[in-house]
């Protein structure tokens, strides 16, 4: 009987969710728009602190409209963390803007601000427009934000955070993003809550927000018949994942907790090993640690490749460290400033299995497997 598939981070839901979706029938609004997306939206803004939010399709599609809202296009520079998903970076693409790339930082492995300093000194005294700096806040923990607004304000550049992976997350006590012009979430099916697929951007700044819903219906003028000057997209959250989206708030808490509470087993079960390390948390942090991420050295006795493929072996999913975008053959010829870290990162890191539905039995299985690859 082959043995069931555990996998890094899958969807959970927390018991209300279906109520919700019937709520969004029996009131006959499915899409795009309807009274549970406003409930969504207005209680992710008391989440997140943020006046105003978005619903969106994607945290892609989030970014993409706060670099449209700024004006971001061919010849302007986005400057973007490396170490990150794809989904980050690919906005800028869509507008023919440039991506320039800036390393992590030891302390959170999120974008270091003293390079950002050095790109953006450098970007200004080749008179190159900056439309944004983008940094990610990876795997659950908020990157440094009040440095990175600190130096990017020096230069007059809008900071908008990916915070895709850190919904929950804390940085000084205020919610993950809270500080920078805009910030976008992901709901997507890994992530710590999800909607299926979806995605907000949140704002302080009311015009943005209104100009962003805006986009996100079609540019459409007001006017009785369909009037358009401009492009817009199809990026609406439909009322129906809104509503799943309002089941998953009511357990983010729990979530939150749970993952912390696996990183510590984890962390307790694996750490005393030669070469073992965790992914650090600076004490401006409370990380979400929506995905467990280690890293091994040469005294532990095997690669990570090495414990991936033999946590597979039993049907365990792990990943390595995202790779550095300044390593994707994509942006081969692109600017990065720094990279030594995230390279080492992508190097000696595995992200173990990080789902809140697992069992004791499941965590037991996954750090026996680990330290069998041990020397």
């Amino acid at each position: 009987m082959e043995r069931k598939r555990i996998y890094l981070s899958p969807p959970h839901m927390g018991g209300t969710e279906l109520d919700q979706v019937h709520r969004a029938f029996d009131s006959n609004f499915i899409a795009p728009l309807g009274p549970q997306l406003a409930e969504f939206e207005q209680r992710f803004s008391d989440l997140s602190g943020f006046g105003h939010a978005v619903g969106l399709s994607s945290g892609t599609g989030a970014l993409h409209l706060a670099l449209r809202c700024l004006g971001a296009g061919e010849g302007d520079v986005v400057i973007f963390s490396t170490l990150t998903f794809i989904g980050s970076v690919t906005p800028a693409l869509f507008l023919g803007a440039e991506p320039v790339f800036v390393d992590s930082d030891t302390e959170s492995w999120n974008m270091d601000p003293a390079l950002l300093e050095q790109a953006l000194d450098r970007l200004a005294a080749e008179g190159r427009r900056v439309a944004a700096v983008i940094p990610t806040d990876i795997y659950g923990q908020s990157c440094d934000l009040d440095a990175i607004l600190e130096v990017s304000g020096r230069h007059g550049v809008p900071v908008v955070c990916d915070s895709a992976e850190a919904v929950g997350a804390l940085y000084k006590g205020r919610h993950a993003g809270k500080g920078a012009l805009a910030a976008a979430y992901s709901f997507n099916g890994n992530k710590i809550i999800t909607t299926s697929g979806g995605g907000m951007l949140c704002t302080d700044d009311e015009p943005l927000a209104e100009r962003v819903r805006w986009f996100s219906q079609q540019a459409r003028e007001p006017e009785p018949h369909y009037e358009h000057n401009t492009f817009g997209y199809n990026y609406r959250l439909s009322n129906v994942l809104a509503g799943i989206g309002l089941g998953q708030l009511d357990v983010l808490p729990e979530r939150v907790r749970r993952k912390r509470e696996i990183f510590e087993f984890y962390r307790a079960e694996l750490g005393e090993l030669p070469g073992v390390d965790f992914m650090p948390e600076p004490e401006w942090s409370t990380a979400t640690r929506w995905l467990t991420v280690m890293t091994l050295d040469g005294s532990f006795g095997a690669q990570p490749e090495d414990v991936r493929l033999a946590l597979e072996e039993f049907n365990i999913e792990s990943r390595p460290v995202w790779k550095p975008m300044h390593m994707q053959p994509l942006f081969a010829s692109s600017r990065i400033y720094g990279g030594g870290v995230s390279e080492d990162l992508f190097r000696r890191g595995l992200c173990l299995p990080s789902g809140t539905a697992m069992s004791e039995d499941d965590l037991a299985l996954i750090v026996e497997v680990i330290k069998g690859c041990a020397a």
